[in-house]
């Protein structure tokens, strides 16, 4: 059974939510917070597997909260966003956050998506994916703010995982195009995560991004 917690400041869309995620018989909805001090005291109390956060919350907005949320242990973190504020997606998946969803994604998806972050595999939905792609192309050339020396550590193998994570792929996508096995991708992925010393798959995919590669 998988422990959700669903922090969401609009009561109409956190019930939405609720209602979703109790429609599946493999996810608990453990509790339900309205701002992000909520959010960060509940998952210390309750110690959910996940926190389905919202970014723009009062008290503490869900960037903030994440970021205490994955440093303290806590849960693993999937945000919801509008898409509005570009500015926040990064700092969320900075911040330690294991998924990225807009929150028009359809029920099925969210369920998905919540099964894949409680399985210990990062996601960024394809639309978030190809908006990320999209800014960076849009922005002028500017030094990386990652220092590309990072990947010295890398394997040929390893670097060409982490490109794939920049193109949100899932395992079993980069394992289709690396002709690899699924259970493979898994250990280059741990293995590159240690090396480049990164919390979760959507923060390598933020770095390959960032790098260009």
């Amino acid at each position: 059974m998988i422990r959700v917690l669903v922090a969401e400041d609009q009561s109409a869309v956190r019930a939405g939510l609720v209602l979703i995620l109790r429609s599946a018989p493999d996810i608990e909805v453990v509790g339900e917070a309205s701002d992000g001090e909520q959010a960060v005291a509940q998952a210390r109390e309750l110690r959910p597997d996940l926190v389905l956060m919202d970014i723009q919350m009062p008290r503490l907005d869900g960037v903030s909260a994440t970021r205490q949320v994955v440093a303290e242990g806590l849960a693993d973190v999937l945000v919801l966003t509008t898409f509005d504020l570009d500015e926040y997606v990064f700092g969320a998946l900075r911040a330690g956050a294991s998924g990225f969803l807009l929150k028009n994604t359809d029920a099925k998806d969210l369920l998905e998506a919540v099964r894949t972050v409680a399985r210990g595999e990062g996601l960024i939905s394809p639309a978030v994916t190809r908006r990320l792609i999209a800014e960076f192309a849009a922005k002028p050339v500017r030094e990386p703010k990652a220092d590309p020396s990072v990947l010295d550590t890398l394997t040929r193998r390893e670097r060409e995982v982490l490109s794939c994570l920049g193109e949100g792929l899932s395992n079993a996508d980069i394992a289709t195009r690396l002709d690899m096995a699924e259970a493979t991708v898994k250990t280059h992925v741990s293995r590159l995560l240690g090396k480049l010393e990164l919390r979760s798959r959507v923060q390598a995919a933020v770095l390959a991004q960032e790098l260009g590669i």
